[in-house]
């Protein structure tokens, strides 16, 4: 068999869609380091740039185990694709999130919330939520409790998640989904606030 790096990105998601994971660890290293840098480049934010890079791979992955992926000769440009789409994604939700303003400007300075200080008032409703969250989480199935844990306390990428409990990343997804999902439930069922406003 021919060595997977000298193999063009399609050969590679031809092998990476039957079952060989090397296949997608050669493309992962051809093409982080571009991904990475034109997230950087644009979002200025290391640790958005981090959650931003992984649901870009997450979602290449998913598309191409799932038999979604078009084979069109241009593999990176999609990559790239899929990542400006999530940037999009990204500050369209942090705009709907910080401004109760509907003028359509880049920076709503009275109501962006990232300029304005704590109170104290904030930092109780923040401690109290975080609190909330916290009992939620010790009520949730354990393997959605250990994954939901993972991913935002211990900060690790689903890839890292699907090895360290020997699922799939499909699996580790879900269950992650179905944790958001059962606390969502909880909180509407006791009357919980999760937002800091």
């Amino acid at each position: 068999m021919r060595n997977l790096k000298t193999m063009t990105d399609e050969e590679l998601v031809v092998l990476y869609a039957e079952g060989n994971n090397s296949a997608f660890d050669v493309l992962l290293n051809r093409h982080k380091g571009g991904v990475h840098s034109y997230i950087y480049y644009i979002v200025r934010d290391r640790d958005l740039t981090e959650d931003i890079f992984q649901e870009t791979f997450v979602k290449v992955i998913m598309t191409i185990k799932q038999g979604r992926y078009t084979e069109n000769g241009k593999f990176k440009a999609w990559i790239m694709r899929i990542a400006h789409n999530l940037i999009i994604d990204n500050f369209r939700q942090e705009r709907n999130e910080n401004s109760i303003s509907n003028d359509e400007v880049d920076v709503d300075l009275f109501n962006d919330s990232r300029l304005c200080e704590k109170t104290i008032e904030d930092e109780m409703v923040q401690e109290q939520v975080f609190n909330d969250i916290k009992k939620m989480i010790r009520h949730l199935p354990d393997n959605q409790r250990e994954v939901l844990e993972m991913r935002y306390y211990q900060d690790m990428s689903f890839k890292e998640i699907a090895d360290l409990t020997g699922v799939s990343i499909n699996t580790a997804l879900g269950r992650m989904r179905y944790a958001i999902l059962n606390m969502r439930r909880m909180a509407e069922e006791n009357k919980i606030e999760l937002s800091f406003v």
